[in-house]
């Protein structure tokens, strides 16, 4: 009966969205204002009906239901609970329940919370939340329902891919969902300001609290997924420029791009039309990540395969909630702008470069994970767009605004004086090209990461020098956040720049120079796991670093996976792999020293604090006072 009161859940949540998407409409074609007022309640009923729909979902996992085809197809009575209850996230109709069930969260947050809102603002995005939900609860329902039911029932499950057999690939989707879904939030403000033809008080506030939000758990999402990838693939990397990983940097850097603006927005006015466009632009992303992991049109270990009539359907969702957006911004963006006057050289000029540099950034990867499949749809060929291309083109566009993030906050809002803010310019601007040139031994790429990490380093020590006495917990959180990247982007350069790698078939005993380290393979046991045999290695340095790969074999389903063994310091890390033996007793052992490569991890731990800080921060008043 669980399974049975999730479908209806879900279906009463259905029902639940068209009242909140239509009450506002009704409301005035009826001449009937305080029917808006249902609007509120029915947004915090779909959170509530989608709660209990999920929990059932759980439920049905937890308890190795296989009379449930997605509990059937995706887990087995062999597997720890902990990835029992992942699984129920781990394939396409659940991840999309988890997507919808995050949704409606956001929307009964939204209604109960004013934050200072206009009532005629909180109704009107409230209905667009509604639309939003509408759209995302009938393709659950109808074409992706988690709850269908197989009879007879299978005695035992096919289990889980066991690459997603990993406690960052539990939390790891959740995270990055929360974040991807929680742009919604700032879309639909956005088009409450169309609607309304204008943003109102305290529009810039509440919508830089929900993106502000969104990117923190976007940032801690895909580092995770990073991390995964890195301990669990063996490959040594933690980035591949894979186009699930690219739908979820599109919605981060949009959302790091709409902050910047709002920034402005908030204070002084002036970019308001371009504020709502990155607002719609950000969700629009996370609907075209939807349809890209949730499609079928890629075959990827992030991908869940799904049948042709799916991908129509949420192709068709995306055209009409981002397409209409973007037509609804062409017929009334224009009601938006207003003149305020502030000088190339201000803080609001470097910030206004900066969002521009980073959608045009965004606008390259989404070119360079598209075209691949517009080709094929278009019987061009089959064409291959990697890591190469993104190196080349993404690359340089983020360099300059890692460089306005060191100088910008610097400068006063509004206008700036060159002879003012030079000798600071310099002294910042020199601790960048000494460590560039400090690192040029290693290559080009070095000196430009290491260059650009010390500049950002040394602005935001100079930002808290100058602002000792006076820096609020909203510009310690900015500063923070700015200096958690200028860690990551030295963690990235020493992990991928100064790396060393090697490997070689070793006999127990045998050893491998790497770096000018010894690495000795003492010995190769069976180790039995709750749904896995392991062949696991011990690996040991004569510095007494001991590492411990294995290499497992699942039951069900089948599959060789490595487990990647990974010894951290604060100077780098040490990684190591096992294959398979050969005839003669030898084992392919591969081994990484990756210097700095756990900056990246703490670079983006200090990024989501810097986010929590500025989150908790008592905001400014809102620039623009409008009834």
């Amino acid at each position: 009966m669980t399974v049975e009161a999730g479908h209806f859940a879900l279906l009463l949540a259905l029902a639940f969205a068209l009242v909140q998407a239509l009450a506002l409409p009704v409301a005035r074609l009826a001449a009937r204002p305080g029917l808006a007022g249902v609007a509120p309640a029915a947004a915090a009923a779909q959170a509530v009906a989608m709660a209990v729909a999920m929990a059932a979902l759980v439920h049905a996992f937890a308890g190795s239901d296989f009379s449930v085809r997605v509990v059937a197809e995706n887990s087995h009575t062999a597997k720890p609970m902990l990835y029992k209850v992942a699984a129920a996230w781990g394939h396409h109709e659940g991840s999309l329940l988890l997507w919808a069930t995050l949704l409606a969260a956001f929307g009964g947050v939204f209604a109960l919370w004013r934050q200072g809102l206009p009532a005629a603002t909180r109704l009107y995005t409230l209905a667009a939340l509604g639309v939003v939900g509408v759209g995302v609860l009938a393709f659950v329902a109808l074409a992706s329902n988690p709850f269908d039911r197989l009879s007879p029932a299978p005695i035992e499950g096919r289990g889980l891919n066991p690459l997603l057999q990993d406690p960052g690939l539990a939390f790891h989707p959740p995270l990055l969902y929360v974040g991807s879904v929680g742009v919604s939030v700032a879309f639909a403000l956005a088009v409450a300001a169309l609607l309304r033809g204008n943003l109102g008080p305290g529009w810039a506030r509440a919508t830089r609290f929900w993106t502000l939000v969104a990117w923190i758990f976007l940032t801690v999402g895909i580092a995770l997924g990073a991390a995964w990838a890195y301990a669990e693939l063996g490959w040594g990397g933690w980035w591949f420029w894979d186009p699930v990983e690219n739908s979820a940097l599109l919605p981060w850097l949009s959302a790091a791009a709409l902050l910047h603006a709002l920034g402005g927005v908030e204070r002084r006015g002036g970019a308001e039309a371009w504020a709502v466009i990155l607002a719609i632009l950000g969700f629009s992303f996370s609907l075209l990540g939807m349809f890209l992991v949730r499609s079928g049109v890629l075959t990827s270990v992030h991908a869940f395969a799904a049948d042709p009539l799916r991908g129509v359907f949420i192709l068709a969702l995306f055209a009409a909630i981002a397409g209409g957006a973007l037509v609804l911004f062409a017929l009334r963006g224009g009601r938006l702008s207003r003149h305020v006057a502030f000088a190339p050289l201000s803080r609001d000029g470097a910030r206004l470069l900066g969002t521009v540099l980073l959608i045009v950034a965004a606008g390259v990867v989404l070119f360079g994970t598209v075209y691949p499949l517009l080709a094929e749809a278009l019987n061009l060929g089959r064409l291959s767009v990697g890591a190469p291309f993104f190196d080349a083109t993404v690359l340089p566009l983020l360099a300059p605004v890692v460089a306005l993030m060191a100088v910008g906050p610097l400068l006063r809002p509004g206008r700036d004086a060159a002879r003012r803010i030079w000798p600071t310019f310099v002294a910042v601007a020199a601790v960048g090209l000494a460590a560039a040139g400090l690192s040029a031994r290693w290559g080009g790429w070095a000196a430009a990461g290491f260059g650009l990490a010390a500049m950002l380093a040394a602005g935001c020590a100079a930002v808290l020098w100058a602002e000792r006495r006076t820096l609020s917990r909203r510009r310690l959180g900015m500063v923070v956040a700015h200096l958690g990247l200028a860690v990551g982007l030295a963690g990235i350069t020493g992990g991928s720049r100064l790396a060393a790698e090697g490997i070689a078939a070793l006999p127990e005993g045998g050893a491998l120079s790497v770096a000018g380290r010894d690495f000795v393979l003492a010995s190769v046991i069976e180790v039995p796991g709750p749904n896995y045999l392991a062949r696991r290695a011990e690996i040991v340095e004569a510095g007494g670093v001991v590492l411990r790969p294995e290499a497992r074999l699942y039951e069900t389903p089948r599959q060789a996976t490595s487990e990647a063994a990974i010894v951290s310091s604060p100077w780098g890390d040490t990684y190591a792999v096992i294959g398979e033996s050969d005839a003669s007793g030898r084992w392919v052992v591969r081994m990484f020293v990756k210097p700095l490569l756990p900056w990246l991890w703490a670079g983006a731990v200090l990024m989501a604090a810097g986010g929590a800080l500025a989150l908790t921060a008592r905001t400014a008043p809102s620039a623009r006072r409008q009834p």
